[in-house]
């Protein structure tokens, strides 16, 4: 016997719970006494099938609330038909994150805002945002102008010395106070830029007058663009504190040191009141001896704008005459006393490596005006302490000769017996290895000439 169940939907809004299960129990006794007799047809069997998962989800989502001891909501219930464990969809996956609660429409989390690289809610409006240099996509060009901003470390105790030793070295050698100035502005010093001044001032102490005289110039130059007169001013300070030990190498340090306080006060890179916040305040012989050379300097030279002259004009910038001046009282002043080790001092705090021929000049030049014999002998040991020393070189040794060579004609007038002195003068600074032999050889000779009687025509003969 074959039924046929019509199911006609309730009305809308009316949902019967209890109804649509008897009529759920009803149709599947039914079918089953259908199946046991073979009565199936294949539609009948298909809406079967249908019927037992509906029913399967609706006991699944009213249990699933009650039954919270279950490892997993997606193993089935004890007894219920139509679930396969070996089939794929029966399988319990472990890294399955689908909700099986059977709750929500299936919509994103927190409507689209939630978690990491989503748009975001429906209708949120997004702020103007900086862009990002570290971000893949950032593009320089688009960006407008850029600004890079270069930090630099502040230098340390130790570091400050080994950077700061080379840029005086080399400004003792160039003279430029501009690149010292952009040197030291790419430095970080910090707070501790007055100990640039201390260093250049030992350093100065150490070396020649010239050195002095460009490190004057310098701490003035630097005075209102790197240092202030408070940097200054701490300088000299613990430059004073440091005199016991600078004198060990310097013995002159407190003198030089009293000129250095009064040139800089001169060139206005210390305060005037610098002197007077020591008064009476000083137990240090030696700090005591730089502090009143210079308050002595700066009483004798009240009306002078600068004291230019504290250090004497360096080598090469001092005039030609000057030179030849100095050169020619060292000379005598030898003659006089005969010290090789005092000659060779006042010819090095010249400082004019380039002009030493003019001395060889004047040496010669002297011996010929002599007419002794103990002059040549001097003159020529002169010549060969310098040459051995290396403080006359080859070149300024043929250039002071050559000179000499050159205007013999000219000294004959005043030294008629030029000529022969020269000669023996040659000879002997050859045979003490001073000259050359090509350098011997180039000095002029005069030959010797006989005048004839007047009879004879007056024919001169050689």
């Amino acid at each position: 016997i074959k039924r046929l169940f019509v199911c006609v939907s309730p009305p809308p809004g009316v949902f019967s719970l209890e109804k649509e299960q008897g009529a759920d129990e009803g149709l599947y006794d039914d079918l089953n006494e259908a199946e046991a007799n073979g009565n199936w047809t294949p539609q009948e069997k298909a809406l079967h099938e249908a019927r037992l998962k509906a029913k399967a989800k609706r006991r699944l989502r009213k249990s699933s609330s009650r039954d919270s001891t279950r490892d997993s909501l997606s193993e089935p219930l004890s007894g219920e038909p139509g679930t396969d464990p070996h089939s794929p969809k029966g399988k319990t996956h472990s890294n399955d994150r689908k909700s099986r609660t059977g709750k929500g429409r299936g919509l994103p989390k927190k409507g689209g805002a939630g978690g990491k690289g989503v748009w975001g809610a429906a209708g949120m409006v997004y702020e103007m945002e900086e862009p990002d240099s570290k971000d893949p996509n950032y593009d320089e060009s688009a960006q407008g102008d850029t600004i890079y901003a270069t930090v630099v470390p502040e230098l340390e105790e130790g570091e400050l010395e080994k950077a700061v030793n080379p840029i005086v070295q080399e400004y003792f050698e160039h003279g430029d106070t501009r690149e010292v100035e952009m040197l030291l502005k790419e430095l970080n010093l910090g707070p501790r830029k007055y100990e640039f001044s201390s260093l250049a001032l030992s350093l100065s102490l150490e070396g020649k007058a010239s050195h002095r005289e460009l490190t004057s110039r310098l701490l003035s130059d630097l005075i209102g663009k790197v240092l202030t007169e408070s940097d200054m001013a701490r300088a000299f300070h613990k430059t004073l504190q440091e005199l016991p030990d600078l004198i060990l190498d310097t013995p002159e340090a407190p003198q030089m040191l009293g000129q250095f306080i009064a040139r800089a006060i001169a060139d206005h890179a210390l305060p005037m009141n610098f002197l007077n916040r020591y008064k009476g305040k000083v137990d240090c012989d030696h700090a005591r001896a730089a502090l009143d050379r210079a308050s002595v300097l700066l009483s004798m030279k009240r009306e002078m704008v600068r004291l230019d002259n504290v250090w004497g004009v360096g080598g090469g910038q001092r005039p030609v005459k000057h030179l030849i001046k100095e050169m020619n009282l060292l000379l005598k002043e030898y003659l006089v006393s005969g010290e090789l080790s005092e000659a060779e001092h006042c010819l090095r705090d010249l400082e004019v490596p380039h002009f030493h021929h003019e001395l060889v000049y004047e040496a010669i030049v002297m011996v010929l005006e002599s007419n002794g014999e103990t002059a040549i002998q001097m003159m020529v040991k002169l010549l060969q302490a310098f040459w051995k020393s290396g403080l006359i070189t080859l070149d300024q040794m043929n250039r002071g000769f050559q000179r000499v060579y050159d205007e013999l004609p000219e000294i004959c007038l005043d030294v008629p017996l030029a000529h022969s002195i020269m000669e023996a003068f040659v000879d002997v600074c050859y045979q003490e290895a001073v000259i050359t032999a090509q350098l011997r050889d180039a000095c002029p000779s005069r030959g010797r000439k006989r005048f004839v009687s007047e009879g004879d025509g007056g024919i001169v003969k050689n």
